[in-house]
């Protein structure tokens, strides 16, 4: 008997489950609203809607249940809080400067039989302050441990410190998170230790601040450090390669914190020390051969001492031409260009009279075929002076 009462209740599950049982369970008069986030001191726009306001009026509260607006018409004296769109289906407010105390749950509602509400959770993002480093005091020896802290208050929700030496990132302590005095914000903090090197001297030690109000843009604090260590030197001679006549510097270039103040130049094999200043350079007026032999030098500052050695050899003197020889040289080189010069005019002259030559001769041949020979002249001329004779002589 039990199985055949169940079955009215299974078809009504059923028909509740089908989509056309979705469509009737719907309310267009019901309203909906959207959750906010934003940052402290900035805007958020609350927007309500609804399908169907069967001729009621919108209405917005706070989470003191203090209404903000009804409509389109201001409950509560707050000129943070303005009206954005207020029409039969949509009112919108926007809320400027927000606090942390505006955080909480924004009540839509719509006056109908029932009444009908929506929740919209408005969650304010703390910002954290710049961050504080401490724990550095004065300089640092090298090989010794330096350790920095690193607290930024006013977070919300707590953020997260990072540690970074130029582009190495440090992996300092796990941040701690202790809450403000205020119950909404947090103050964290973290510390950072290593082992300083020479290389250190100098670099900044960076802590940045991440959290979600920033956007990406973090906030950072710098700590410049500076180590202390041995001076190193290098000697560097001027000119590079010396030769006997000439001047010669060499250079004691040192390096350290603190810079050496103080220079010992010696030779092997000479007593006493060649020289102890201030000044970085031993000069060599006049080069001799005698000069050559192992240099050092001993750079010295209240954090030890370092020596640098280098062997200097002396050439022999490059020669240097004269002004005689150089003038001759000039001339010489002059001569050249001209007879160079008398070359290509004569092989032009030659080309030019050769041409000329054969155009004359062939014009003297043609001469002489229309001329008449001089035994042809004797013959015409007798011819003539016989007259009327019959009787002709001819000389050939």
């Amino acid at each position: 008997m039990g199985a055949p009462s169940a079955l009215p209740l299974l078809l009504l599950l059923a028909c509740s489950w089908a989509p056309g049982g979705a469509n009737l369970s719907q309310d267009d008069s019901q309203p909906w609203t959207t959750d906010e986030t934003v940052v402290a001191g900035g805007t958020v726009v609350l927007k309500c809607q609804v399908k169907d306001h069967e001729d009621s009026s919108l209405q917005w509260s706070n989470p003191a249940q203090q209404t903000l607006y009804f409509g389109e018409k201001r409950a509560l004296r707050d000129n943070r809080i303005q009206l954005v769109r207020s029409t039969p289906h949509e009112l919108s407010i926007s809320i400027s400067n927000v606090a942390l105390a505006d955080e909480g749950e924004y009540t839509c509602s719509i006056f109908t039989m029932p009444v009908r509400t929506a929740k919209s959770l408005v969650t304010v993002l703390g910002i954290p302050q710049k961050p504080i480093i401490t724990g550095y005091k004065s300089s640092l020896r090298e090989k010794e441990t330096a350790t920095l802290n690193c607290q930024s208050s006013g977070s919300k929700p707590a953020a997260q410190l990072t540690w970074r030496k130029g582009d190495q990132e440090l992996h300092g302590e796990q941040t701690r998170v202790q809450e403000d005095v205020n119950g909404k914000t947090f103050t964290v903090s973290s510390s950072v230790s290593f082992q300083v090197t020479r290389e250190d001297d100098g670099a900044s030690i960076v802590c940045s601040v991440n959290h979600e109000s920033l956007k990406g843009a973090d906030r950072v604090t710098s700590q410049r450090i500076e180590v202390l260590y041995t001076p190193t030197a290098l000697i560097r001679p001027e000119p590079a390669h010396p030769r006997e006549g000439q001047k010669l510097l060499l250079h004691c270039e040192g390096r350290g914190n603190p810079v050496p103040q103080q220079y010992l130049w010696v030779k092997e094999g000479s007593e006493p020390p060649l020289k102890m200043t201030q000044e970085r350079a031993l000069i060599f007026p006049f080069l001799n051969k005698s000069d050559s032999g192992t240099y050092g030098c001993t750079a010295t500052s209240n954090m030890g001492s370092y020596t640098a050695y280098f062997t200097l050899n002396v050439n022999d003197p490059s020669p240097v031409p004269s002004s005689s020889s150089t003038y001759h040289a000039i001339i010489g080189g002059i001569v050249a260009f001209i007879v160079f010069l008398l070359l290509i005019l004569l092989i032009f002259l030659g080309h030019y009279l050769i041409r000329h030559k054969g155009t004359y001769l062939t014009h003297e041949a043609k001469g002489s075929d229309d001329a008449p020979d001089a035994d042809t002249a004797i013959i015409n001329a007798e011819g003539g002076q016989s007259g009327g004779d019959d009787k002709k002589e001819y000389f050939i």
